[in-house]
């Protein structure tokens, strides 16, 4: 296959075929990216990734025989991943193991979108200095970057004090300023996720290192009341017990 020196090359991952001809899709949609091969299972992924050049690799988590997880802890140098899957309990997992992002199934433009945008932010601000850490969230003083408008912040999370849901978005309550993105909170959830945050309302995650008081009903930092969701009750209070 001929291809742009310019373009990030991409492999798909999912034994489901409607799954990941929708990836394919999406990838067409992105001029920045192209497709240099597809296929339903890890073994054969793994013959792909020692003989192409794999920049960003889109891998189904829940595959028979090896899964997604199992390959990744298989390669000594894997590319830059986003896992694609129906199943959220594997989403800690895969952050540890350094993935860009944990995209829930069916994969909407959006959202798909979204973990592309991290993927260049992660490359083209983060990992490709050699002297920068591997991950800015793996950092001594870890980060996260936030666009908001036209601009870029970065946030670190020891100046987080909450995060509120506002529909499709969230603002970043630090302990200097308020900063309003277009992201969906479930989404930040994921990438905050043992982080030392927590989230305890459908609409609020909160810095544990934070909390100066709290009751059963509500958590307080600072002057500010975060109530605790009756669906996130037995989730939360263990947490609250132990800081």
């Amino acid at each position: 296959m001929n291809t742009s020196t310019t373009k990030t090359r991409c492999l798909i991952v999912d034994d489901e075929p409607l799954a990941a001809r929708l990836i394919e899709k999406h990838i067409s949609q992105i001029e920045s990216l192209e497709v240099v091969a597809s296929c339903n299972n890890a073994l054969k992924a793994f013959e792909i990734l020692n003989n192409e050049t794999i920049d960003l690799l889109f891998l189904d988590v829940k595959m028979p025989s090896v899964t997604g997880i199992d390959l990744l802890k298989t390669i000594k140098h894997p590319p830059s991943t986003i896992l694609t899957t129906a199943y959220r309990d594997y989403a800690l997992e895969g952050y540890d193991l350094d993935i860009v992002d944990y995209i829930l199934k069916p994969v909407t433009f959006d959202r798909f979108f979204k973990a592309v945008e991290r993927y260049f932010r992660i490359k083209n601000g983060i990992q490709r200095n050699a002297e920068a850490p591997a991950n800015a969230l793996t950092s001594e003083n870890p980060y996260i970057l936030v666009k908001s408008g036209n601009k870029h912040h970065k946030i670190h999370l020891n100046t987080i004090l909450y995060i509120e849901s506002l529909k499709d978005y969230i603002k970043i309550h630090t302990d200097k300023k308020c900063i309003v993105a277009k992201y969906k909170i479930g989404d930040i959830e994921l990438e905050l996720a043992d982080k030392e945050f927590l989230r305890t309302h459908r609409s609020y995650i909160i810095n544990l290192k934070k909390v100066t008081a709290f009751t059963t009903n509500d958590i307080d930092i600072d002057t500010v009341e975060i109530p605790i969701g009756v669906s996130y009750r037995d989730k939360v209070f263990p947490f609250l017990e132990n800081i």
